[in-house]
């Protein structure tokens, strides 16, 4: 099935009927996935709606080819340019998690430099999804040992990334928006990049499965 033009695997039942809750179906980004997600069923659309989407952007990437030889650029041009890991640099993918806003919350992390990894998987009781977002990112910054290497941090949360890099004013959390802030001055080069979540891009992925199993782990506790 596609689920926001994503391919997915949607769970059915032993007659092959998709499992429903609460007007929900169940989902998967690959087969081999440790998360399941809960989504609305009628976001849930057969593949070959996909292909004709698919269809229709080959054409219209004919026409970005054609303007790109006229020294033309469109604004399609820069959506495929996210990076999404970076060679020289540490990379730290992270993601916060709340089961309800405000509710239970935790944080995923992943820090990734040449072979080196480190993963921080924690709860972090009740709170709201943005702030377990901004836990996430400052918990990945101050594992960082060096501030002299290069750094760049990847999240898919529209929040942080615009109070942390856009200079939007957050009527909340401006304690630890602050702290953030403090640390990021500590660093010589640094750079956020906004990512799509639950696109498939392995890092942040990660970084979800991580966040949200802080919280299973705590409610079983």
């Amino acid at each position: 099935m596609v689920f926001k033009n994503n391919k997915v695997w949607l769970a059915t039942d032993q007659d092959q009927k998709p499992i429903t809750k609460n007007g929900k179906v169940l989902i998967r980004y690959q087969l081999d996935q440790d998360y399941e997600y809960w989504v609305l069923s009628k976001n849930i659309k057969p593949i070959d709606s996909l292909q004709r989407k698919e269809k229709t952007e080959k054409g219209e990437k004919s026409t970005r080819k054609s303007s790109k030889q006229k020294g033309t650029k469109t604004k399609s041009d820069t959506e495929f340019l996210v990076e999404t890991s970076c060679d020289d640099a540490i990379n730290i993918y992270t993601d916060g998690a709340s089961a309800g806003n405000p509710g239970p919350s935790g944080i995923g992390v992943v820090l990734r430099f040449g072979k080196h990894e480190k993963e921080i998987s924690r709860y972090i009781g009740i709170t709201t999804n943005n702030m377990a977002e901004l836990e996430a990112i400052r918990s990945g910054l101050m594992a960082v040992k060096s501030s002299n290497l290069p750094v760049r941090v990847f999240t898919d949360s529209r929040y942080a990334y615009g109070v942390l890099t856009k200079g939007w004013k957050a009527k909340k959390n401006q304690d630890i928006i602050e702290s953030i802030k403090k640390i990021l001055s500590k660093f010589n080069d640094l750079k956020f990049i906004k990512v799509k979540g639950h696109v498939g891009i392995e890092g942040n992925e990660r970084a979800d499965f991580l966040a949200t199993s802080a919280i299973k782990k705590a409610k079983i506790k």
